[in-house]
Order: structure tokens, then sequence, then C-alpha cells
């Protein structure tokens, strides 16, 4: 019979896992049932779910490819495409359950949340953020748990793309968890579906792996990125650091940097952003898309 975890396993995409994670919520015995009898061999009468082929499609609706519990979590995945673009992913492998687990408790930024196993010194949970509280609900962990906590928290998109699905995204990610050892808290920031599947890659561009402390810094400069540039602002910058020759370059920094403002040219100065390697230009562009506006009159 399939376990809670087999269903989240069995999510093709990330609309598909916040429909389960729902359900862990609020009706955990459509997701959570060990009871129920599989479906009858297929023949020509008979033919199992085409979701989980596993169960049976109800004898009373002829015609129906799924079982209740995947046409149950298929019709609210299809309410959830757009909240599942912008919602961040998390699985952590750490040696506390944090307390701020629950969708109630935490409505707005927690979407859902999964605890896969609790033991002393070792737990692993799942949880589906909002992107703009990720920054929130991390300095929040830090905060309540402060050095008491250690392991990896993993941070991964909901796409299921380049031939893996949402399922074979977390196996990658719960395979990854053991290579770090558990004294001190660790964040591993997966922007794309690629960094998942191939990270020794990306490691060696220091773009994955962080201390929580490096982490929250790296948040707190994308939010300022954010709020003193604007969006045609990041874009031409983008553009700009992009160009290879370095007499065109030099030629358009003068006339970019005279286009902005005094607070956004200092920023800029004292970042040093035209000496960043490509990698962490990258990293910060990704970064900004998790993190909301600093509202200033």
């Amino acid at each position: 019979m399939l376990t809670p975890f087999d269903w989240i396993r069995q999510s093709r995409t990330g609309s598909e896992l916040l429909a389960v994670l729902h359900y862990l919520e609020t009706r955990p015995d459509l997701v959570g049932r060990d009871t129920d009898e599989i479906g009858p061999p297929h023949s020509a009468l008979n033919h199992l779910c085409q979701r989980c082929r596993l169960y049976a499609p109800p004898d009373n609706r002829p015609g129906t490819l799924y079982c209740p519990t995947c046409s149950a979590i298929l019709n609210r995945a299809s309410t959830l495409k757009e909240l599942s673009q912008n919602t961040v992913l998390l699985w952590g492998h750490v040696n506390l359950l944090p307390y701020n687990l629950s969708p109630r408790a935490e409505q707005g930024r927690v979407l859902g949340a999964y605890v896969h196993s609790q033991t002393p010194g070792q737990t692993r949970f799942l949880v589906a953020l909002h992107r703009q509280a990720l920054k929130p609900w991390l300095q929040d962990l830090v905060l309540y748990h402060g050095l008491e906590m250690r392991g990896v928290l993993q941070l991964f998109p909901t796409t299921g793309m380049l031939g893996a699905s949402m399922g074979d995204l977390i196996c990658h990610i719960v395979h990854h968890e053991s290579r770090f050892p558990m004294d001190a808290l660790r964040v591993r920031f997966f922007a794309t579906v690629h960094q998942v599947l191939q990270p020794h890659r990306y490691d060696k561009q220091g773009v994955v792996n962080f201390e929580i402390g490096e982490f929250l810094g790296m948040l707190e400069m994308a939010a300022v990125f954010r709020t003193v540039l604007l969006p045609d602002e990041q874009q031409m910058l983008q553009e700009l650091l992009g160009i290879e020759s370095a007499a065109e370059s030099q030629f358009y920094w003068g006339r970019f940097m005279g286009y902005l403002n005094p607070e956004a040219r200092d920023m800029l100065d004292a970042w040093n952003v035209r000496n960043w390697s490509k990698p962490q230009l990258t990293l910060l562009y990704n970064l900004i898309e998790h993190v909301a506006f600093y509202y200033t009159a």
C-alpha cells in the first residue's frame, strides 16, 4: 500500500505535490491510507488507475481513469498551477524538528508540510514555502533554534522538467542529504532542476552550499538589490555585465552609472559588482525571485 511519502513521490508536477501536501493537512485519511485493497489485475474489463497504477477506479463511475485519491489530487492540482510557480521547496535533514512547519500557524508562508521521520538527533521533513516568505521563515527558524539546530536544508524549485518529475527531484534531494556532517546548519540552494541533477558541477562554482548566516546575508543583498534598482535597471545591468569587450563594457558602464540615482551607484560601487564572476551574478538574480521589496517612503 502507498504511504504518504509514496504519494509525494508520485507527484509529477509542483502543483500535484502541493495538492498532496494539502490533503496531508486537511484529509490525512485520503493520502495516508493503509487499509485499501489493491486493484484487480488488468484485463479487458478491469484496469488500474492510470496515475498510481495500484488502486482501481470506482466501480460506480464507468470510464473513470483514476482512483478516488488520484482524482482528488489532480482536481486540486488544477487550481494550484499559478501558486506552484511561486513556491520553493525545502527538504530538511536536521537534529531538531522546526517549530514553524504548521500551515495553519504560518498562514501565508507555509503552503504545506510533511514530516518524513523523527528520531532522537535526526529529523527529515519537507515544507513548501511561498518564495518571498523564504527569508523571514529562515530568520524565524534561526532566531528560535539558534545554534541548537544542525544539519542541512536543501532548497529546490517545484518545476518538473528535463525528463525529471517532481518525485524524481525529491529522490535526488534525499540522496544528497548524506554529504554533510551534522556539525552546523547549512543550506544548499538549487535554483534550477539542472542543478539538482548535476550538483557536483555547481558545487565547484561556490553557488550552491552555504552556512545559514552566509545564505541569509545573500538573501538580504538580493532584497536590497531588488529595492534599489528598478526592474528595467536590473535587466540593463545584467546585459551590461555580459559584454565581453572591455572597451565596450567600460563605455556603457559609464553611461549606465550616469543613468542611475546616487543610492544605486553607491550600492554597485560598494559591492564591486563589475568584478563578480558569472556564477555569482546568476546566483544574485536567482535570489531576487525569493525576496520581497523593502517599502521605503
